[in-house]
């Protein structure tokens, strides 16, 4: 329980005694007190003063004076205007100390019974990961952990987009171009390779609509009409058809794709439970529609094509198949939730997509819960915003697209450059050093991408986001270090809490510890990893900031050296803790 509530409920306890009324907890307002006035905590009257008929500073007064009379912890109060400040015993937060300190795995908690699915990545087999990708990757990835930290039992999918006509570009480009060429024969990675003839497609559809215009077709019709183009129309006829050749060649490809996406995916510390395919998937929602036809929630226009009312809900008709009867993607997208549903039945499932899809997604959810499908309900879209490098956005058709392997691969290189200019590579091996770039690389950019709100845009600068000294990954590693250092020259061992008083400043760093939990539970509520990342942070400059002014190896007597060290160790397991949520290895040495 942590100190925040165990004041509410003192509170609480104390209306009830004077005022003969009973208040919800979640209705009190606990804060820490500002630094300008006495006390560790502030009670936050103004809430109460109708209820009890009463001026905000007469509630203070009645309920300080109450409160100092018995409850032992309270030795003060003070009320400024209708904020009541609360003083407690040292013995109040040398407890807390110690519950945290002897608790295992402090911030995590308890399985709930409650089941959630993540559903993060998705990418196209017709090219590598990209610098795009990696907000959706790591953003799902954290908060799988942070939920799971918080007791859900989590399970993490991934839904490969290997069909349709992008596909096939690729598999046309690589017949006219590759003359036989494999990722084995060129030393290429599986996906870059596959995403080169993706790039060569489009090069080549660009020159023959030149041509075309040049011989008097006008440029909407030469896009249309280009003979490579109608080559790969005609390979995803055959793919339909499950023509064997065709089908042949799309297994081939993509078996390059996935071995590269695996490399990517290792190298990013990245894994999945569940792998769904679009190409199992993408005819499943016909049958439901078509049920939903006869049952009268969808309905059916002169052209025999399928429409969703949804203008109840401030939207419109939503077309779910063609008057040909083939479907269309939010058809395909029906088919893979009830498919998700059924094999997992879990109380909530999170898509991890783009906000440029927040329609799409507010159209699947709705469409599904009129036509009454189990899970509907529990269906969240964590919407994010786009990320964009200096340069400005990125067209993967153009190949300017920055690859997920080549950015992670700058990021190390600038963080060996960085640790290099600092002269901290003094007494590590080469290997050693090759893991630290790597620990401070990538920590960095994932760091980078999670500490901004996930509705937000945001651009990535490469360079600020390894800086040692800001908000970065780098200096919440740096303090971790810096107190595994100080734990390594300590040679007494840490016993209990030992009798002395504390600082102002360090009972204020007890009180940020106690927030920890708190912070992963309101992350989890909000699906915000950002919380997560602005806590550590704010943790690694109150830790700082408390060695500025207290020695630990050469405090006053054992007692204070013996308390800060188990603060010290408090301190260093929540940076860890909390950047493993993150997906982020913090190093013992820097």
């Amino acid at each position: 329980m942590t100190l925040a509530v165990k004041i509410k409920l003192l509170i609480q306890t104390a209306i009830q005694e004077l005022y003969g009324v009973n208040i919800d907890t979640e209705q009190l307002t606990i804060n820490n007190t500002k630094d300008e006035f006495e006390g560790q905590y502030t009670f936050v009257t103004f809430g109460l003063s109708k209820t009890l008929r009463k001026k905000p500073e007469e509630i203070g007064e009645e309920m300080g004076h109450y409160l100092v009379a018995n409850q032992e912890d309270i030795e003060a109060y003070s009320v400024i205007k209708g904020f009541l400040n609360l003083s407690f015993q040292t013995t109040l937060f040398s407890n807390q100390l110690e519950a945290i300190f002897s608790q295992k795995n402090y911030g995590t908690s308890q399985n709930n019974g409650k089941r959630i699915m993540v559903e993060f990545s998705s990418p196209n087999t017709n090219k590598p990961l990209h610098f795009g990708h990696l907000r959706n990757i790591f953003l799902g990835d954290a908060i799988s952990s942070i939920l799971k930290a918080n007791g859900y039992e989590v399970i993490k999918a991934n839904l490969i987009n290997d069909r349709g006509i992008h596909i096939c570009k690729s598999m046309i480009a690589w017949q006219l171009f590759a003359q036989g060429a494999t990722p084995q024969s060129t030393h290429t990675k599986g996906d870059h390779f596959v995403g080169d003839y993706y790039v060569k497609f489009n090069d080549e559809h660009n020159k023959q609509i030149q041509e075309a215009i040049a011989n008097g077709e006008s440029k909407e019709v030469a896009e249309k009409n280009t003979p490579i183009l109608k080559a790969a129309q005609e390979l995803l006829l055959k793919w339909e058809a499950h023509d064997e050749e065709t089908i042949a060649l799309w297994k081939k490809m993509n078996g390059w794709v996935y071995e590269g996406f695996d490399v990517s995916y290792k190298k990013l510390g990245i894994t999945f439970d569940k792998m769904y395919y679009e190409s199992n998937t993408y005819l499943l929602g016909k049958d439901v529609v078509l049920k939903g036809l006869q049952e009268g929630t969808m309905i059916q226009k002169e052209d025999q094509s399928v429409w969703v009312d949804l203008t109840d809900h401030g939207l419109d008709e939503k077309l779910l198949l063609r008057k040909d009867g083939t479907s269309v993607y939010m058809t395909q997208d029906i088919g893979t939730a009830i498919l998700k549903y059924e094999d997992c039945h879990m109380d909530q499932s999170v898509y991890v997509i783009g906000d440029e899809q927040n329609y799409h997604m507010q159209v699947l959810k709705l469409t599904l819960q009129k036509m009454k499908q189990a899970g509907a309900d529990g269906i969240y879209h964590l919407s994010y915003g786009m990320v964009e490098l200096p340069s400005g956005k990125m067209k993967s058709r153009e190949g300017t697209v920055v690859d997920a392997d080549d950015m992670v691969e700058e990021m190390i290189q600038i963080a060996q450059k960085n640790t290099e200019e600092l002269g901290k590579v003094d007494g590590f091996t080469q290997e050693e050093l090759t893991s630290l770039y790597a620990t401070l690389g990538l920590g960095a950019l994932k760091f980078y991408l999670l500490r901004v709100d996930p509705k937000k845009r945001m651009i990535f600068d490469p360079k600020e986001s390894i800086d040692f000294h800001g908000y970065t990954a780098p200096f919440v590693q740096y303090t971790h270090a810096r107190i595994c250092s100080i734990l390594r020259k300590n040679s007494e061992p840490i016993q209990h809490m030992m009798p002395a008083e504390f600082s102002k400043q360090e009972i204020q760093l007890i009180q940020f510890f106690d927030q920890y939990v708190d912070t992963l539970h309101h992350a989890a509520h909000t699906f915000n990893p950002a919380l997560v990342c602005n806590y550590l942070y704010e943790l690694s400059q109150h830790y700082n900031s408390f060695l500025v002014n207290h020695s630990i190896l050469k405090a006053e007597n054992k007692a204070l050296q013996n308390n800060r060290m188990m603060m010290s160790i408090v301190c260093k397991n929540i940076i860890q803790h909390g950047m493993q949520l993150l997906g982020i290895q913090v190093p013992e040495r820097m």
